[in-house]
Order: C-alpha cells, then structure tokens, then sequence
C-alpha cells in the first residue's frame, strides 16, 4: 500500500511482417504503457500508421457527430454485440444520410421558427400603437416615422424644422408614429433629418396590412405550424436515437480500437525492415504478458524485460534491480545510447537490436504509478490526487489518510446524530454513482467520516449535541458517572478542553514524525543514508527533541500546568504520565539547565544547516507545525458550541451548583424562584441544586414560539451538519496537505494508460 506497483521496463522486437500481429496480442492484453520513441537514435525512424488509420479516424469523427447530434450517452447502449467492418460501412452511411437530412431539416425549421419570434417581438411597439400597418406607409405627399424617443423632443425637432409645414403624433406606452407634411420643395428626408436631433431611435414598418395584431395572429398560427413540423423532426430524431443508438456506441468503440492499433506504430523505432516497442507494464505481469506474445506469435518476436528501476527525485536512474532475478530478463543492464543501438542494428539482423550486449533502452522515462490500495482504502486516492499522483519513487500516503483523515473530521464533530447522517449521505453517494468514480469515492470517504463521527458521538455520549447517550447509556446501563470522554464546553468539564488541546499537540508530533520517517527512508533508499540523515534525520531530532523538551520537568512551573496533568493519575485522560524527567547536563549561568532533548534538537539543526543551510532558517517548524494541529480542539469546541447554541434555544438550560449545564428536555425549573435565590442559594431540580437559568427555551413558551423553535432546531441543526463539511472536513484536509504532506510529498506521477481498451459495447465473440 505504501508504495506504488512496482513496474518493469520491457521491449519487443521482431520483423515487420509480425507487427500487426503483435500489436493484435498486446492491445488483446492491456497491460504495456508505450513509451513515445523521439527519434533520437540513428537509423532508427519513428513507424507509419497501418493501413487504414485515416478512414477509420474519419469514420470515428462521423460517429461522434452523430452521436452529438441524437444526443447519445452510455445510457442509452444496449447489448454488446459485435460489428464487422461490411456492417460498419453499410449501416453507418445509412444512419448518417438519414441523420443529417433531419438534422439539416431540424435546424432550418429552427432558424424558420427564429425569424418569426423576432417578427413577433418586432411587431410589439406597433401594436402598442394601435395604428393599422397599411396606413404607416405608401403616401405620396405625407412622410412617416414609426420609433422610440422622447415625445417633448421629437415634437419640438418637427416645429423647428423649416421644411416641415404639419404633423400629427399617435404614441403608444412604448413607441410612437409620426406623420408630417413636408413643405414644397422639401425632399422625402425631410421627417427623417429632422428628427436626428431628436434622438429618434427609428423601427422598421413591416410590409403587411390589416391591424398589427392581426398580423400577429398570423404569425403566431405560423409559428405554430413550424413547431408542429419541427416537433415531427425531432421525433423522427428520438426513434433514430432509440434505433441507432446500440450500433453508434458500438462503432464509436470498435472505431477508437481501430484508430489505436492503426496509430500504434507511430510510438515505435523501425528500421526497413524491423520494429521495437517499448513501454513499462507491472513487474508481475511480465511473465502473462511476455507468454502470451510467445504463443501468438512464436519466435519471431524477442521480448525483454529491461529494467526494474526506481528513480531519484530529479528524474535520473539511480537504482536498477537485476531482471534475472524476476521472470523472463537477461540480467543485463539496459543501454540507452543512439548510436549504439543503430550501430547494433546494421551488425545484427534487423529482428533484434542491442548495445553493449543489452537491449536498447528508448528512454529513461519515469514509470507510470499504480496505486496499490483496495477495499476501504481506495476511495481516498481522490485525496492523494487532487494534490497529485504519487510518482514513482515515493510513498503513496493513502493508507495514512485512510487512518487519520476520519479520525480528524470523527474527533472534531464527534456526535452520533450528525455521524448517521453523514454516513447515510455517504453510503448514498457510494451506492448511486458506480459510473462518476470521483463521486463514488467521496462517498466512500464520506462513509467513513461518518463512521468515525458516530464512534466519537458515542464516546462524547452526544446526539444533536443533547447528552441523551450519556444519560441512557454511560450513566443509566454502564454505571459511570459522566461519558467516557466529553467536549469540554461546559464549566464544569472545562479541564477536558485544556486537555483536547494538549491531545491535538500528540497527535501533531505522531504525525509529523510519521511524515518525516517516509521521508527519512526515501532519501536512504534513493539516495544514501548520508542524504537521509541531513534532509529528514535533522527534523527528526528537532521535532522530537523540541517536545521531550516542552513536555519535560525541566519546563515544569514555567509551562502551562495543564501540560502535565491532562495524562496524569488524577487527569482528565489518567495514563500516569505527568512529565519526561528533565535530564539536565549542565546549567548555562542566566539561562538555566541545557537538558539532554535540548542537545537533540541542537544537533537536529546543526545536522540540517550542514546539509541544507537554506531550510534551517525555518527550523520553528517543529513548534509551529505542531501547534497547528490544535484546531482540532478549536473546531471541537466551536461545533459543540454552536450545537449547543440550537439546543439552548430550543430547549432552554439551567445551571446546577458545580457550573454543570442541563437541557430543559423534561421541562425546566420556576424561572421565578430561581431569580428570587439569595447568594449561595440553591433550588433542587431532578436532583441537580439549581442556581441559574441560562435561558428558559422557545419549546417551554406558547404555540407560536414553539412553531418559531422547530424552526430554529431544525435550521440550526442543518446549518452545523453543513458547517461540519466545510470546517472539520477543510480543517482535516489542510493538515494533511499542508502539515503531512509538505514533508515527504511531491507527486507529479503519471496515469498508467496502458495500450489496449475496456470493452462496454462490443465483443468479439
């Protein structure tokens, strides 16, 4: 789980008669990850597409239009079947004449229907005037202006005009018509140049007669027969859709293999007469995959298993594992220079190619990653890649978000009510959304928050923020006092807050140290132990040093108290730890003790400025790093807050004589003579000795509060279910993303995308 699937760097080489078969066999398989030839070796060019491979591209871009254009998804697929290329050829020219002759038809009735909308919006302002459209137009000795603008001003640009000698205005809510005499001699402008300076925005008088709404009638009993008839295409459209919809998926299938294994050749080093590939598949599916090649094809091809490699952080080969200690390799180490391998290919046949008695390495490219997780733990490779993916060479730090990231978001809401929700909303997205892998993988995250949350809530005694768990359970059945655990919200358990904070502090340094130990052994795997030591060894030191340190007697009476009680016998968390012995050396006049964990986070940072001077400026990233994680405490108490808020509303509390808070759920205590209580004073209440009235409760008020308090019990409650995504969900992804991962984590690996296809709709039985 912690590292990727270790892959195998193979090649295949044989004559160029058996390239097709070949390139049949290895797609059939679905396992090698081709690596791209760049056309670096001499000799060696890359190959040509098969015959073919233009025909079958066009026909795929035919397919996927038609699908576009009927609206095809994988829904709409039926039985796999198989379809031969006479099938294709027949079927499709079919499909795509009758197709694009209803579509041509659709989208001419579609434009048709366009023209007489924009009619009818045109026709809006002349029937707001009322005027027939006939009588707009055809005088001869009155000129005509239908438009929008200000009736003050057009009428005043009409009486300054010199060449204007009558009007008559007609105005609408919206538009205004216009008619003028114009004087003699006056040319038929004359209406149109003098209301320029009138700011007359002039509209278009349609040829048509009768009244406008007339003419809309018309046109709408127009628009009516077009959509009929477009209906009617669309309909022909959808009966294709439902025909033809099995066979496109299919095609568009059978045409995307073809297209792969007509183009294949291109990522291959040929010569005249020859052919290698190369590419990376898993370490133990090399024997599978090298078998099956032999059986299809025989002698006539020559597969290799180059190199087992992992690879430093700056992309160079640094570590080669002996093929012939696996299945199937020669034991040699794999030669990566041009020139020997075309001087190789002239000296041997042109089935087989090698250089310096091993054989040609294309590239040393980096492999593919394979994340290896399964069951509950995959779904959180979301997590990992919305960063990255791992490469290669690193840890896979998804098994760690599988153990942390829900007990983050589990502590800091911790409440069996919102747990089922959230399991509930998980289990939802995980059963509903096979096809969106994204979804269904939060969902499976979402599950597990949930889970967690609830295991808290249960532990916390806590449902909706109402202690009915404590009650019933933990009091009533087990016979304890008070939950195993409690938030600490209250007075009375406010010690439990100081503790959560000095449990976030642990938690913090567990986990940074597990950061820096992948860390410490990347380095000491990829490069040496000397690299290890300075890069991750330096931190471990500080950071373990720093906290011995702080959590030691050397600090005792300095530090907070409530460091070295939360663990003690008398503790809120009694494990009988109270402090690290201070284990002083020597005291440092006006500074006081030099303690033995103080030498460890000296020689932690002296190791780190020796090997990486530019990070030791930043060697408070011990402390602070670490006292990061104590927003799992903070959103801790700010969810039980406001939980408490919506209850305390609703339900009402009261205050018992230890500072202790009490819901109102069984009814509350005389407001009256609670006030009337005289210092020291107590009322008995459910066997609590009541000294205060939070707040009395909108439930425990009249029919209209009790409407106004479901209300806010039930918002309230949403809200903090919703605010519960967005602080203890954000606040656990940041501490894995940037306390966590900064330390070890890179990413930047590549997607294994394998040469070949899944089959959905085709088959070749």
């Amino acid at each position: 789980m912690l590292r990727p699937e270790q892959m195998s760097k193979v090649s295949v080489t044989g004559s160029k008669r058996v390239m097709d078969p070949v390139i049949e066999t290895v797609h059939d398989l679905n396992l090698l990850h081709v690596t791209e030839y760049d056309n670096s070796w001499d000799g060696f060019d890359p190959g040509d597409p098969v015959a073919g491979a233009e025909t079958a591209s066009d026909k795929l871009v035919t397919v996927r239009s038609l699908e576009s254009i009927l609206d095809v998804d994988e829904e709409d697929a039926g039985p796999t079947r198989i379809v031969t290329d006479d099938a294709l050829e027949a079927e499709l020219e079919e499909i795509r004449t009758k197709v694009n002759e209803l579509d041509d038809e659709r989208q001419a009735l579609r434009q048709d229907r366009r023209e007489i909308e924009e009619r009818i919006d045109a026709m809006e302002p002349f029937e707001d005037i009322g005027i027939d459209l006939n009588l707009l137009s055809g005088y001869d000795s009155i000129q005509v202006a239908v438009g929008r603008g200000n009736r003050d001003a057009i009428e005043r640009a009409v009486v300054d005009s010199d060449h204007l000698v009558e009007y008559e205005i007609y105005e609408g809510d919206d538009a205004l018509a216009v008619f003028a005499r114009p004087a003699s001699g006056a040319d038929d402008s004359a209406l149109t140049d003098a209301l320029v300076s009138a700011d007359f925005a002039t509209l278009e008088v349609p040829d048509a007669k009768g009244s406008p709404q007339e003419y809309i009638r018309e046109l709408e009993h127009e628009h009516q027969q077009i959509s009929s008839e477009l209906e009617s295409v669309e309909d022909e459209l959808s009966n294709m859709k439902l025909d033809a919809a099995g066979f496109l998926l299919a095609a568009e299938e059978k045409l995307s293999i073809d297209v792969q294994k007509t183009e294949a050749p291109l990522s291959f080093a040929t010569t005249e007469n020859a052919f290698i590939a190369e590419g990376w598949i898993p370490t133990d599916r090399f024997t599978e995959f090298k078998a099956a090649l032999k059986d299809d094809i025989g002698e006539r091809v020559e597969v290799e298993e180059l190199q087992r490699a992992q690879f430093s952080k700056d992309g160079s080969d640094h570590v080669r594992e002996d093929p012939a200690a696996g299945s199937g390799g020669t034991g040699k180490p794999a030669a990566a220079d041009g020139g020997h391998a075309s001087d190789s290919a002239s000296e041997s046949s042109d089935n087989e190619a090698r250089a310096d008695g091993g054989a040609v390495v294309m590239d040393d490219d980096e492999p593919p990653t394979i994340q290896r997780n399964s069951g509950p733990v995959k779904p959180f490779e979301v997590l990992v890649q919305a960063v990255s993916r791992p490469s290669y060479y690193e840890f896979d730090p998804t098994v760690i978000l599988f153990l942390t990231f829900p007990a983050f978001f589990g502590f800091m809401i911790g409440d069996l009510g919102y747990g089922l929700i959230y399991t509930a909303i998980g289990y939802f997205l995980y059963a509903n959304f096979d096809d969106r892998p994204a979804f269904k993988s939060m969902g499976g995250i979402t599950i597990a928050a949930g889970l967690f949350t609830t295991l808290f809530g249960i532990l916390y005694g806590e449902v909706f923020g109402l202690h009915l768990i404590a009650t019933y359970l933990w009091e009533g059945v087990v016979g304890l006092s008070h939950a195993p655990i409690e938030k600490g919200l209250s007075p009375a358990t406010s010690e439990w807050a100081l503790g959560w904070l000095v449990v976030s502090v642990l938690v913090g340094v567990i986990h940074l140290n597990i950061a820096w130990i992948f860390d410490f052994f990347e380095n000491l795997e990829l490069h040496d132990a000397k690299h290890a030591v300075y890069e991750s060894g330096s931190w471990l030191l500080m950071l373990n040093g720093l906290w011995i340190w702080i959590f030691s007697d050397a600090l005792r009476g300095t530090a907070p108290e409530f460091l070295y009680e939360t663990f003690s016998a008398d503790g809120v968390i009694p494990l009988g730890f109270s402090s690290f012995p201070a284990m002083e050396l020597f005291t440092i006049p006006g500074l006081g003790p030099f303690t033995l964990p103080l030498l460890v986070f000296v020689i932690g940072f002296v190791l780190l400025f020796v090997g990486e001077p530019v990070e030791a400026v930043e060697f408070l990233n011990v402390l602070v790093n670490v006292l990061s994680y104590t927003r799992l405490a903070g959103v801790l108490l700010a969810k039980a807050g406001m939980a408490f808020t919506v209850n305390l509303l609703f339900f009402g509390v009261y205050v018992d004589d230890h500072g202790g808070w009490h819901f109102g759920l069984s009814g509350m205590p005389d407001a009256a003579a609670v006030a009337a209580l005289g210092p020291g004073e107590t009322l008995s209440y459910h066997g609590y000795q009541v000294t205060e009235i939070m707040f009395g409760g909108l439930v425990h008020g009249g029919a209209a509060t009790i409407l106004v308090g479901l209300l806010v019990l039930v918002v309230g409650h949403i809200a903090v279910l919703a605010l519960g995504v967005t602080s203890a969900g954000l606040q656990a992804v940041r501490l894995e993303y940037v306390e966590f991962f900064n330390k070890f984590f890179e990413g930047g690996g590549r997607d294994y995308e394998p040469f070949g296809y899944d089959r959905q709709f085709t088959t070749e039985d």
